[in-house]
């Protein structure tokens, strides 16, 4: 067993129930936050915040919510919220007493929020499932994200992080990762970008060096591409729909993309932006991007 797994939590009756009962299915995935993070007084702010806007903006239906992860997983909370804040009006029950049902509705609401904010399911830190399970970090993505779209005054604590793990289970056992996750804006990083780094002095004080670095890195793209009958000879035009970028990924990180998780061929600006929306998730989880880019 991957002894970052023992390390990773401080409480061993968190350990005890991974070890002795099937919470994770052979070959899930599933992301928590680190127990040694749970005392983080930023993360603390966050909630306090979420929790108080969630009874101030339900009060006059005398909705009263505790906690994020227990109040909130059944959907009732959720579909109140919606209803308030966007005036939907969602084709489902109030009340949902079954898992079978409160799953259906967080599926019809979680559905409902991805439309509104305009994101693709790449794009998604949630889902149906682990909002269902309780799950802390899930919960705070998708609050957070409802709160910017619908009611973007609201002073939400930046950088607020948290330390991960992510477990997944494997033909030799349990396989775990760690990393540090943004939560709300990573300030730093945003004001970092808008200063002027060392591509744009070079495009504005050497553009004569431009060229070979263009050329260097279509040396190194196509070092790698070519095991794959690749050649590239426009950075701009062949990167535009994401597919250079995601081969060019899997090459470098050693694994294989599913061609059903990407668009071989893409036949749209849609499906263009979802291989390229991919290509950021996967190196923003690979923590080799962390200040926001647009995809578009």
């Amino acid at each position: 067993m991957d002894p970052n797994f023992l390390n990773a939590f401080t409480q061993q009756s968190t350990l005890d129930r991974f070890l002795t009962e099937d919470v994770i299915a052979k070959g899930e995935k599933r992301k928590l936050i680190k127990p040694t993070s749970s005392n983080n007084p930023k993360l603390e702010e966050l909630k306090l915040l979420l929790t108080e806007w969630i009874n101030r903006t339900l009060k006059e239906e005398h909705i009263v919510v505790k906690s994020l992860e227990e109040d909130l997983y059944d959907g009732l909370v959720l579909h109140h919220l919606l209803e308030n804040l966007g005036s939907l009006k969602l084709d489902v029950a109030k009340i949902a007493l079954t898992e079978k049902k409160q799953r259906q509705k967080l599926s019809v609401i979680l559905e409902a929020v991805a439309k509104c904010l305009q994101l693709e399911e790449s794009q998604l830190k949630w889902s149906v499932e682990s909002i269902l399970a309780r799950d802390l970090l899930s919960t705070l993505h998708l609050l957070v994200a409802i709160a910017k779209h619908f009611e973007p005054s609201l002073a939400l604590p930046p950088n607020v992080q948290v330390e991960t793990i992510t477990i997944e289970t494997t033909s030799r056992g349990l396989k775990t990762s760690n990393a540090v996750e943004y939560i709300t804006e990573n300030k730093e990083n945003i004001e970092a970008q808008s200063k002027v780094d060392a591509f744009d002095e070079l495009f504005s004080c050497a553009p004569d060096k431009l060229d070979d670095v263009k050329k260097a890195l279509l040396q190194f793209v196509d070092q790698h591409v070519e095991k794959l009958g690749l050649n590239v000879n426009d950075i701009e035009s062949q990167f535009s729909d994401g597919v250079i970028l995601l081969l060019l990924i899997g090459q470098l990180e050693g694994y294989f993309l599913n061609l059903r998780n990407f668009f071989l061929t893409p036949a749209s600006t849609m499906e263009m932006l979802h291989n390229v929306n991919l290509a950021l998730e996967l190196l923003a989880e690979g923590g080799l991007l962390n200040f926001p880019v647009n995809s578009e």
